[in-house]
């Protein structure tokens, strides 16, 4: 339950903290610029009035929690600080001879907001920073950079073994004489296998949890399925051996599950290959204050993740975002269509295009499509009917006959070898007028103007990652994740918030 008790200074607690934690001290900035005692009616909701025993001060909870990570400190190595450090107590507003929680609590009070209540708490912090009249929205900035997972990432035959051995543990308690049968098979198998090589061993590991699967998915749900926690741990490692188990027998399909212990980790490729997720974030570019905030699988569509970060904004802070910049990924015509449709989100989208071929040869551009005719006219001035969609690539490609190309002044221009069976192919894609726009903007001053600001993002991203320990995951998991990167990125628009409205210029000032 909430605790009416909130920590109350004494008249000794506050002499001697301002005698010692002077007026310019960093702490006093940040608890001016933001109104803390004014997000405990954000946390209330996530506490009950009637159960359990009073719990600690959740302002106290969240100060100690944005201090962790403004600071980039453990839950242990902040409460230690928090005991020593009168500039910390007096940011706490905590009296001296209260004892500090222990750091246990700081665990639970992240799992009891979850990823609903400290986005809640970032977006406030937006809120409070519209109200001093700082963001704009004249221009957002969009990139990703990557996160690595906390997991360490098996050989095939360990992540089979270990999915098998949860999910026995999982099914103990629903089919107990089947899981120790099994156990029992494990034993004879690990005899008759042990001499073989590590591929032979892996198919027949396979085989195992195949078989055991084929039972676990007849086992009979408890009653109070719902609710039954170890019945609902039995399905998510149940769904997950089926998930392992797929990526074995189609290793070419992608999207392989790394490990048992964070499944919701991928292998992406940021620069380098990694193991782990990507942080996808928006800024303002007028104030550089991070909008919103999404965590992908390491191998996630950030560029699909553009159309999501805007409505999020859009949602929860009621503003029409008027322009997009987003580097290279942007230059997508499903992307780019959702972005600019006028009866949609209707934003002025900037992005770098593909550098043109540098072979000298006649690009699908150069070739005029008629989409109401149905036909695409060469260079040349030859036109082809001979067309098939490409439902996966979202292309028309067109066919010239081989006869026509041999017989073409430019033929050298268009294709580096003289054609046999068929003449030049020409894709054309569905979203032409997208891409064709998307290139008629790089002329623009405006554009170039845009592409100024950009860097601005990777700054950005370089502090959370390196200043607020984004760059690592604390935690396991997709949710705990975005948790932890939400953190960062609040610590990073508070430090943020301090620059804009204590500078000697600032039209408002701090308070303390």
């Amino acid at each position: 339950m909430l605790s009416d008790i909130v920590p109350q200074l004494s008249a000794y607690d506050q002499a001697l903290y301002g005698q010692v934690v002077p007026e310019h001290h960093y702490l006093r900035k940040i608890a001016g610029v933001v109104r803390w005692d004014g997000l405990r009616e954000k946390l209330a909701p996530y506490y009950c009035a009637a159960m359990g025993r009073p719990a600690e001060d959740p302002i106290l909870m969240l100060k100690l929690l944005y201090l962790s990570y403004h600071y980039n400190l453990s839950d242990r190595q902040v409460i230690d600080r928090a005991q020593t450090d009168l500039a910390f107590r007096w940011f706490l507003q905590y009296p001296l001879r209260w004892n500090l929680p222990d750091p246990s609590s700081l665990c639970v009070f992240r799992g009891r907001l979850g990823v609903k209540g400290i986005r809640e708490i970032f977006r406030q912090v937006i809120r409070e920073a519209r109200e001093h009249g700082v963001v704009k929205d004249r221009l957002r900035i969009k990139d990703a950079t990557h996160v690595l997972g906390l997991l360490h990432v098996p050989t095939a035959l360990t992540l089979v073994a270990q999915t098998r051995d949860k999910l026995l543990s999982a099914a103990e308690p629903f089919a107990p004489q089947l899981v120790e049968g099994e156990r029992v098979n494990l034993e004879l198998l690990r005899e008759a296998t042990k001499q073989l090589k590590p591929t032979e061993r892996l198919v027949t590991r396979v085989a195992q949890l195949r078989e055991m699967l084929a039972w676990a998915d007849e086992v009979t749900p408890p009653e109070e399925a719902t609710t039954n926690r170890a019945w609902q741990v039995f399905l998510a490692q149940r769904e997950l051996a089926h998930k392992i188990l797929d990526d074995q027998e189609h290793p070419q399909s992608g999207d392989r599950t790394l490990s048992t212990t964070d499944p919701d980790a991928r292998c992406g490729k940021h620069g380098d290959f990694f193991d782990g997720y990507l942080l996808d974030i928006t800024i303002d570019s007028d104030s550089e204050l991070i909008m919103e905030v999404n965590v992908l699988p390491g191998n996630g569509d950030e560029a699909a993740d553009a159309v999501a970060l805007i409505r999020q904004e859009e949602e929860a802070h009621g503003n029409d975002v008027q322009a997009l910049s987003i580097d290279g990924a942007g230059f997508n015509g499903p992307l780019l269509r959702e972005l600019q449709d006028p009866v949609g989100l209707n934003i002025e989208t900037y992005v770098p295009v593909p550098k043109e071929s540098e072979s000298g040869l006649f690009t699908p551009e150069h070739f005029q499509e008629d989409q109401e005719r149905g036909v695409v006219t060469c260079p040349a001035g030859k036109t082809s009917k001979t067309r098939f969609h490409d439902d996966q690539k979202k292309t028309t490609k067109y066919r010239f006959e081989a006869d026509g190309c041999r017989a073409c002044p430019l033929l050298a221009k268009c294709m580096t070898h003289t054609p046999k069976g068929y003449g030049r192919t020409v894709s054309k894609s569905d979203y032409q007028a997208e891409h064709q726009r998307a290139r008629d903007k790089v002329a623009t001053p405006q554009y170039a103007a845009v592409r100024r600001e950009h860097p601005k993002i990777e700054r950005k991203l370089g502090e959370v990652t390196n200043r607020h320990g984004g760059r690592r995951a604390r935690y396991r998991g997709h949710g705990k994740v975005l948790m932890h990167e939400l953190m960062a990125c609040l610590a990073t628009n508070v430090k943020r918030l301090v620059r804009l409205l204590c500078a000697p210029d600032a039209q408002m000032g701090c308070t303390t």
